[in-house]
């Protein structure tokens, strides 16, 4: 548990030194640690560590405060009764270091998430027409509360949103998550920033989005990660648009560094292509400039497919190429619903032995029961399509009281309660044994980036040649892939998004 101060207190930096001052060493001690864990209303958080310094040395008794040798637990009710605060709920934050998640209390971190998310196919038009954001789960608290809970019973601890509102208020849902122990990691781009595949640019307009979003969450501890993009590359001819989002990495940990913000990850989404998956993720963890590379990577892979094996669905040689990864990575999207129900048998192995020593978890696709069966939960009977009303869309229910999708929601909450992952203690964990990953020369076969090109600069763009991959090192190198087999179609989510956006440009045809 933490503290916040309520509402109503807006005390200057002598206010709040002559409250404390009348508690001793100890006392003062204690709540200038609890200071570091805060945010408090009216006051910069630079200006929280100040006062935590000059409550650090001395009060007004003469006393000298010795930090090394003072240890208290402090009643909390005391500091409330003082200071007028209100008790909220503190969660350890989570930092990427080496090829594993971390929580600020030294443990290693693995992700049992779901997708959570709105109406993607409704919100590309939306997004383009109305000039709204896409719709955002994380603005109604009553939802997110009703949800929350039945993910905690569940045992998810992580949340996916796609599409975020960062001009909109999300204190009531992160807290809420936060109380249940869920973390939270959310995609910074939208349906019209977003890096295009085929013509990629990066520039001030999209830096300063993603910034927002960066902006709007940052102060959350349990905002896990942010997403720089979500499978920007679908198809083999696509990999030219890798380069940019080595740029947004880079620019968006510069903003985040520069603003003084936590070391939040920031990470990308793949698609699961097995001709491209080797060179895309060296590539995004190539050439040992930490600063542009990504600080985690996600896969959204849907090769296991009930009934599967670790050696039959191909997850054999996704462990192969993330033996000793360079950072964490994870399934960003799975649970294949072919032929169904869904068994999840898939994160036996995922949390197993095996690939537990190099994978961090994964995040089930998804939440929200729609017309394309994946949902773990619904909200309410199938109406009929063509029944327009609020928090109905496409003949379901987007709001309510979840209840269960049977089997499928018992099938994922017994395997999750049957897994067991060995991990580690940061404190007894090297990053040093990850692997380093050399930048991969172009392919036949579609990679098209030549080694370590130069990752472009902020207003960039391939289509009016103002960047050109050309190489910055000479160290290149082509992994062999270990198997010919296509994985899965790619993200739901993009699928719909993709959707309306095909959508959009047909209309803008007629319309020219």
């Amino acid at each position: 548990m933490g503290l916040a101060l309520s509402n109503g207190v807006t005390q200057d930096k002598q206010t709040f030194i002559t409250v404390v001052d009348v508690l001793n060493i100890a006392t003062i001690l204690e709540a200038a640690r609890l200071l570091s864990l805060l945010v408090i209303d009216s006051l910069s958080y630079s200006l929280a560590l100040l006062l935590v310094e000059e409550c650090t040395y001395s009060n007004s008794k003469g006393e000298h405060i010795d930090r090394s040798v003072i240890r208290l637990n402090m009643r909390l009710s005391v500091l409330t009764a003082l200071c007028g605060a209100s008790v909220t709920y503190a969660i350890p934050t989570i930092e990427a270091y080496g090829n594993k998640f971390f929580t600020s209390d030294g443990d290693q971190f693995f992700i049992r998430g779901v997708a959570y998310q709105l109406v993607p196919g409704q919100s590309a038009l939306k997004a383009v027409f109305e000039i709204q954001p896409a719709d955002d789960p994380l603005i109604d608290t009553a939802q997110c509360t009703r949800d929350a809970s039945l993910m905690k019973e569940l045992g998810v601890n992580t949340i996916r949103v796609y599409h975020v509102d960062p001009d909109a208020d999300h204190d009531g849902c992160m807290d809420v998550f936060a109380k249940a122990g869920i973390y939270a990691m959310i995609d910074m781009d939208t349906f019209t920033t977003y890096i295009l595949p085929d013509d990629p640019y990066w520039n001030k307009s999209q830096l300063d989005a993603y910034s927002k979003v960066m902006d709007a969450f940052h102060n959350y501890d349990n905002l896990l990660g942010l997403f720089v993009g979500n499978e920007i590359i679908a198809i083999n001819n696509q990999s030219l648009a890798a380069p940019f989002i080595k740029s947004a990495s880079r620019d968006l940990k510069a903003y985040r560094d520069a603003n003084g913000y936590r070391k939040i990850p920031v990470g990308y989404s793949a698609t699961d292509i097995a001709e491209l998956r080797p060179y895309l993720q060296d590539y995004l963890t190539c050439g040992g400039n930490s600063s542009e590379n990504i600080d985690f990577y996600g896969i959204n892979s849907y090769q296991w497919c009930d009934p599967s094996s670790y050696v039959g669905s191909g997850y054999v040689n996704l462990q192969e190429q993330a033996n000793n990864f360079p950072v964490p990575i994870f399934f960003s999207e799975t649970g294949c619903n072919e032929p169904g129900p869904r068994l999840f048998e898939d994160q036996a192995s995922i949390f197993g032995q095996i690939m537990s020593k190099d994978w961090s978890g994964a995040i089930i696709y998804e939440w929200i029961e729609e017309q394309n069966h994946y949902g773990l939960i619904s909200y309410g009977p199938k109406v009929d399509p063509t029944v327009a009303g609020k928090n109905i869309y496409d003949g379901f229910t987007r709001a309510g009281t979840p209840t269960p999708v049977k089997p499928d929601f018992d099938n994922l909450s017994k395997q999750w309660a049957q897994i067991t992952p060995i991990g580690i203690a940061r404190a007894d964990y090297d990053p040093k044994i990850v692997s380093i990953r050399a930048c991969p020369a172009s392919t036949a076969e579609g990679w098209l980036v030549d080694g370590n090109v130069a990752v472009p600069t902020l207003g960039a763009s391939l289509g009016t040649n103002t960047y050109t991959p050309t190489p910055s090192a000479s160290e290149s190198v082509a992994p062999t892939p270990s198997e010919t087999e296509n994985a899965v179609p790619g993200s739901q989510e993009a699928t719909g998004m993709a959707a309306g956006l095909v959508a959009v440009m047909m209309m803008f045809t007629i319309w020219l």
